[in-house]
């Protein structure tokens, strides 16, 4: 879908301004984003810079195939259930979701005021161990009061300190989690690639010293169940879009309410058939229904549960691939087999990683890139990158597109100033018709 919503620079952006950083983008339009297909109505359909007949992963797919082709040195989105992870995995690159309320999310345009949480995707971790130093900064900010948990030990950290080239990388002594729940072991040429991938990744982890502890709890640990039962966006999104739209501070024309942007205010909407179901709902619910209560408690529960695993298997950290299968191809219904949703709900930390590619193809000169989560406790950003540049420094599996037809990469070196003129291409697959609420 595309509106022209007004948008409040938020403290984030701020720090950025006042550290020095160009920000390329425009304030005047921005996406409202769903179902990790990287499609709107506006722009057409965002492509995958290692295989044009693939999406880039979402919601956040059009700042991974940039930032994969150099088109910035970082960029930053909104994370409510895969949208950073899933592009960084898509596109071979680094993204950290950090832990609620570690950054002030005050001026993003809300979709879920339990899920959402913002962050950064990079090609490096030093990229986005800055970008977290800089956005996490603000610590305390009373215009988002999630902020106020925020523990005086982590205040005024810098995070590129873990990933620095002199620290030490070692992985000795550590215990790591594999999440078995969140893996798809049917065999296929879109689930194969992914196991192979994480199998390399945990016989890497071991040989460098670390443990390795399977969760076998796949009744607890399943992300389709956990999506299905405790995903709360659909019943805090009017409210949360409602309330942004009618604060004073807004300016220029812009619709007063959620349901007024979707039944008034938009000429078209591109309707995939899930995001549409999904907005269909979310006009009618909110946090008085009925079921609010019962998915908070099982937030709760799970979130209780989890910690509890770490606590008693001591782990430091728990991996599993962000995707089960390969990112999906265009046309499809929905980026089907995400597992961020753990994350999302029990406002932990992760560090995705790339792990590598599938064998090429075609289309994917040198396959389709593979990414992994690395998910710790609350405020352990700093481990969590420290452990992500151990194995990075061990897999180098990072690699810039190269795409069929160019018969190069497509990575670019020279600067940008300023915000490069697109044409959108227009090119919505027929899959996903216009229509309106």
């Amino acid at each position: 879908m595309n509106a022209s919503i007004p948008t409040k620079d938020g403290p984030a952006v701020t720090a950025f301004r006042q550290a020095g950083a160009v920000i390329l983008g425009k304030s005047n339009l921005h996406e409202l984003a769903l179902e990790g297909l990287s499609v709107s109505s506006y722009g057409g359909q965002t492509i995958n810079p290692y295989d044009f007949t693939r999406t880039p992963g979402g919601s956040s797919g059009g700042t991974g195939a940039a930032v994969a082709a150099s088109f910035a040195v970082f960029g930053t989105g909104t994370d409510t259930v895969n949208s950073l992870r899933s592009p960084a995995s898509a596109n071979s690159l680094f993204s950290f979701r950090p832990t609620r309320g570690l950054i002030s999310r005050a001026g993003v345009i809300p979709i879920s005021y339990t899920q959402d949480t913002i962050g950064a995707i990079g090609r490096s971790l030093p990229d986005i161990a800055t970008a977290l130093t800089v956005m996490a900064s603000i610590g305390y900010d009373p215009a988002d009061n999630v902020t106020s948990a925020i523990p005086p030990s982590v205040v005024g950290t810098d995070y590129s300190s873990f990933v620095a080239q002199s620290r030490n990388t070692s992985l000795a002594g550590l215990r790591m989690g594999v999440v078995r729940g969140f893996f798809n072991t049917t065999a296929s040429n879109e689930t194969t690639p992914v196991v192979n991938a994480m199998t390399q990744v945990i016989s890497i982890i071991r040989s460098a010293g670390a443990t390795v502890i399977p969760i076998e709890d796949t009744s607890t640990y399943n992300a389709t169940a956990i999506s299905a039962n405790l995903d709360v966006q659909t019943l805090e999104y009017r409210e949360g879009l409602t309330s942004y739209l009618s604060d004073p501070s807004l300016s220029g024309t812009h619709p007063a309410s959620m349901p007024d942007l979707y039944l008034h205010y938009l000429p078209d909407y591109l309707v995939i058939p899930s995001q549409y179901s999904y907005v269909s709902t979310a006009l009618v619910s909110s946090t008085s229904n009925g079921s609010y209560f019962v998915k908070q408690s099982g937030i709760a529960n799970l979130t209780t549960t989890l910690h509890s695993t770490f606590s008693s298997l001591a782990l430091d950290a728990i991996i599993y691939p962000e995707q089960k299968n390969l990112v999906v191809p265009i046309g499809s219904p929905s980026q089907s087999g995400r597992n961020g949703i753990l994350a999302a709900l029990t406002g932990s930390p992760v560090i995705t990683v790339p792990v590598g590619f599938s064998p090429p193809t075609d289309t994917a000169p040198i396959g389709i890139p593979i990414g992994m989560e690395i998910l710790g406790l609350p405020w352990t950003e700093g481990k969590l990158l420290s452990i992500a540049k151990g194995i990075d420094d061990r897999l180098h599996a990072r690699r810039a597109p190269v795409t069929a037809g160019l018969n190069a990469s497509v990575e670019l070196t020279s600067a940008y100033i300023g915000v490069p003129n697109i044409t959108p291409l227009k090119n919505v697959p027929s899959a996903y018709p216009l229509g309106v609420f």
